[in-house]
């Protein structure tokens, strides 16, 4: 009876042993950069220079460049965005405050940051492999897509905006909130006592 035992299905090939040992050194080496957030923007930005470089000096690749925008739109959307958007779904998890008698809940996005870096990083990588490809050279008009996508941002945003004014939050943390206690009057009178 073949294969009765289940083992011989389970049997790795070399290649596949292969393969998954350096997406275990790939991965150990992502978790590495998990906390250094400000070297992998840098890194980044890197890539985008490096992918803006490309497209000037061989003039194409227009369409790349504006699919690459639309992408890295809607990455922003999901990073901006609350996991739980207050119109769509009432839940009893983490909702947004919408009072001020309201418990302070942390606002929690949709796309977290490191997978907000790790897609953006990605995509500038594939757009910057694809552009050494002539069959995706489409020959456009590029100044029409650049004002689509500026248009296409700019009402993006305002919705985005509008969104976050009506349901009062602030995607941003500027930082850890320090309590530094309450201040005595006695001690900032600086003046000696008259007994």
């Amino acid at each position: 009876m073949e294969g009765s035992g289940g083992d011989s299905g389970s049997m790795a090939t070399p290649v596949q042993k292969k393969v998954h040992e350096a997406w275990r050194v790939y991965q150990y080496y992502l978790d590495k950069t998990t906390p250094h957030s400000t070297n992998r923007w840098i890194g980044t930005l890197v890539f985008f220079l490096i992918y803006c470089l490309r497209v000037y000096s061989i003039h194409g690749f227009y369409i790349i460049s504006y699919g690459l925008g639309i992408y890295l739109l809607n990455l922003l959307i999901g990073f901006l965005s609350p996991l739980v958007d207050p119109e769509l779904e009432v839940s009893d998890g983490a909702t947004l405050p919408t009072r001020g008698s309201d418990e302070f809940k942390p606002f929690i996005r949709r796309l977290p940051e490191f997978k907000f870096w790790y897609s953006m990083t990605k995509a500038f990588c594939i757009a910057f492999l694809m552009t050494f490809f002539s069959v995706f050279d489409v020959p456009v008009f590029w100044p029409i897509l650049l004002c689509y996508w500026v248009v296409l941002f700019v009402l993006t945003m305002r919705r985005q905006i509008a969104h976050m004014i009506k349901h009062k939050y602030i995607p941003f943390s500027i930082g850890k909130q320090k309590y530094s206690g309450r201040k005595s009057s006695a001690n900032s009178g600086g003046g000696s006592r008259a007994d």
